[in-house]
């Protein structure tokens, strides 16, 4: 018999975690072979910084409003319907584009038990952890930090 608690999440009883400001992240499902998560973006907001994953491809798919993502060192700016999927090693960060919110579906596959390193995010947002509870986490959640200077370049407001 499948297990309906692994495979089902109903929108009623679904884990939400507050990240940083104007960022919200849903839980669907972590399981060995799919972690899946909804995340919304208020215009401005940080969202994830330059990463990268070794085991696994993580996928994007815009569900409303305008998704800034970069993949290597090219920024892409995803409106709703579009997708995208980054494979093992490619650095990568997303972001609402400027000027905009995000509604995004993402997903990671296989899965990799990764609910626990969203809460360990809202809880560096809560002021219960620190920034270096995070980079110590790297090797259990497979999320390794890196640097752009094209990302850290970008614009993150709408212009006047």
């Amino acid at each position: 018999m499948v297990d309906m608690t692994e495979i089902a999440t109903r929108a009623a009883t679904a884990e939400a975690i507050y990240d940083g400001p104007g960022s919200l992240i849903t839980l669907l499902t972590d399981t060995d072979e799919l972690t899946c998560n909804t995340a919304t973006f208020d215009e401005g907001a940080a969202g994830a910084p330059v990463h990268f994953h070794t085991k696994a491809t993580e996928f994007f798919h815009v569900t409303a409003g305008r998704l800034d993502i970069l993949v290597d060192d090219e920024i892409h700016t995803l409106g709703a319907g579009d997708f995208i999927a980054v494979p093992p090693g490619v650095k990568h960060a997303f972001a609402p584009a400027a000027g905009h919110t995000a509604a995004v579906f993402v997903g990671f596959t296989p899965g990799m038990g990764r609910f626990d390193y969203y809460r360990l995010l809202g809880r560096v947002n809560a002021g219960e952890a620190t920034v270096q509870d995070i980079k110590d986490s790297s090797a259990t959640y497979d999320n390794h930090y890196a640097e752009s200077t094209v990302w850290s370049g970008r614009r993150r407001s709408a212009e006047p």
